[in-house]
């Protein structure tokens, strides 16, 4: 199986494992100007180049190498299970992706055909009831991820403990992982731990949100979305990722983590 998901800096400064909706394209941004002193042009997840991917077939034996040897530092970073999936459903589901185009072509008309969602419109900028359409991409979601049906699960919504456990399953093991909602506390971890040809001021980077702008706004916090029986479903389907990962599932409303990350957990209850 090898490393799905797992970048590393041309110097092999460092290893990361890429996990959906958790500031991927900043963090690949970082690590690919920390080697090059420059952005790449383009969203990361298009680099071909300037970068050890495990999707470039020439840079699987050279990720492999390093990571079962853990000859760098490696880490990951993740999200409040409420507000990913949240994010998944404004950013995939209701919005128009970066070719002009409906996330995996006929799966939004599919959603709304068998589950009853509305997204706004052709263009996601109509008003519609984001509330009762999101409620049954939860249960969509839950069919994916329990049944497989009516499709596989997709990798910006399967739970964030799956993408991380493959990294470990294989020989693995990660020095950091940290919270999305202290993103610059967590980063400025990684880059002090590591050395990197050119140095990261982390105040002074971008943020590459590169879904943000794709769908509708977000009309109401967060803790309206999630009635009981969607909390339910949350649990059923990301209950490692909050237990894991301290995340408060009892209030959908509070996006912070309420304890610390045990690595050793991590690695005990995701290597098996």
């Amino acid at each position: 199986m090898g490393f799905p998901g797992t970048w590393m800096t041309e110097s092999e400064s460092v290893v990361y494992r890429v996990v959906p909706k958790c500031a991927c394209s900043t963090i690949g941004q970082i690590m690919y100007y920390s080697d090059h002193g420059e952005f790449f042009d383009g969203d990361i997840h298009d680099a071909t180049g300037g970068m050890h991917k495990w999707a470039i077939e020439d840079s699987q034996q050279l990720i492999t190498d390093n990571v079962r040897g853990h000859k760098s530092y490696a880490f990951t970073c993740v999200r409040n299970p409420y507000t990913r999936i949240l994010s998944s459903f404004f950013d995939k589901i209701c919005g128009i992706q970066r070719n002009g185009k409906r996330y995996r072509g006929n799966l939004v008309p599919m959603l709304i055909q068998k589950y009853g969602i509305e997204v706004g419109g052709e263009d996601g900028k109509q008003e519609f009831d984001q509330v009762a359409s999101f409620r049954r991409f939860l249960l969509f979601t839950r069919d994916t991820i329990r049944w497989r049906r009516p499709m596989d699960p997709d990798i910006h919504w399967s739970a964030m403990s799956g993408h991380i456990s493959t990294f470990i399953v294989n020989g693995g093991q990660y020095d950091k992982i940290f919270w999305t909602e202290a993103f610059n506390d967590g980063m400025q971890q990684v880059l002090d731990a590591v050395q990197t040809p050119h140095p990261v001021d982390l105040a002074a980077i971008p943020r590459f949100n590169e879904s943000e702008g794709h769908g509708p706004k977000r009309a109401h916090p967060v803790e309206d979305y999630f009635d009981d029986l969607s909390m339910h479903l949350v649990y059923e389907i990301y209950k490692k990722d909050f237990q894991l990962f301290k995340y408060d599932f009892e209030n959908p409303g509070n996006k912070m983590p309420i304890g610390e990350i045990d690595l050793d957990e991590v690695h005990a209850k995701l290597g098996d």
